[in-house]
C-alpha cells in the first residue's frame, strides 16, 4: 500500500478545530434566573422618564426561567411574565442590557431563586401605576424588581429618591407631570428609578446586545 504523506502543516490542523470552536462559541452569555434586564421602551412615558433621570433606559424587568425558557417579570399595563424574545421586540431597536448580582454564585443559591419565583406571586396580575406611589397596590417597572429582590434576598440594588430629586423642568417631563398630577405633585414621594439600578456597584453588565 502506497504510504501517504501529510503536509508539514497537519500538526497544525488540532490547533485550528480548536481556533474554529472557539469562534464558533456564542458571544452572549445565558441569562439566568434574577438577571435584570434593560431596555428603551416606546411608551408614551418613555421619554418623559428619559429626561427625568437622565437615562437612555426607561424600562426594566427581571428574568426568570418558566419550563427552562426566559421570561421577563415585568410591569407594563399589569404584571405579568412576557417571553424574552417579546420583551426584547418591544423595547428601541431590540437592544437590551442584561446585569447580574455580582456575587451571584453566592447570593442567588436554589433556595434564593426559589423565593424569587414565590415572590412573584404577590405581584403578578396589578395593575401599573402612573404616579409613582411607594405602595403595592399598583406597581411600576423598577419598584417591581427592587420589591422583589429586598423582599426575597433582603438586597437593596440602587438608592430610593424622591420625585423633587429628578429633572422636572424639563418640558416633556412638565407635560407628563401635568397629566398625571395636575397642580398637585407629590414632591417627597420616595421613588427607584432605571438609572439607580442600572448603575448599582451591585450589579455587573452579562450581555448587551
Amino acid at each position: 500500500m502506497k504510504q501517504i504523506h501529510l503536509p508539514a502543516a497537519a500538526p497544525l490542523l488540532p490547533a485550528l478545530f480548536g481556533l474554529f470552536a472557539l469562534f464558533a462559541t456564542p458571544v452572549h452569555a445565558a441569562l439566568k434566573d434574577g438577571d435584570i434586564v434593560f431596555h428603551t421602551s416606546r411608551s408614551a412615558q418613555s421619554l418623559a422618564v428619559q429626561r427625568a433621570t437622565g437615562s437612555r433606559y426607561s424600562h426594566m424587568g427581571i428574568v426568570l426561567l418558566r419550563g427552562g425558557k426566559p421570561y421577563v417579570f415585568e410591569a407594563v399595563s399589569t404584571v405579568r411574565y412576557t417571553p424574552l424574545a417579546q420583551w426584547t421586540a418591544r423595547g428601541d431597536g431590540g437592544h437590551y442590557v442584561a446585569k447580574r448580582l455580582r456575587n451571584a454564585d453566592a447570593l442567588l443559591t436554589p433556595g434564593a431563586v426559589a423565593r424569587l419565583h414565590a415572590g412573584s406571586a404577590d405581584y403578578e396580575g396589578r395593575p401599573y401605576d402612573l404616579t409613582f406611589e411607594w405602595s403595592d397596590q399598583r406597581i411600576y417597572c423598577s419598584e417591581l424588581v427592587w420589591k422583589l429582590y429586598q423582599r426575597a434576598l433582603g438586597v437593596r440594588i440602587g438608592e430610593l429618591q424622591k420625585i423633587r430629586s429628578f429633572n422636572l423642568d424639563d418640558p416633556a417631563v412638565r407635560a407628563k407631570m401635568r397629566e398625571r398630577y395636575g397642580d398637585k405633585v407629590p414632591m417627597d414621594e420616595p421613588v427607584i428609578s432605571p438609572v439607580a439600578m442600572f448603575g448599582s456597584p451591585l450589579l455587573v453588565t452579562v450581555e448587551a446586545r
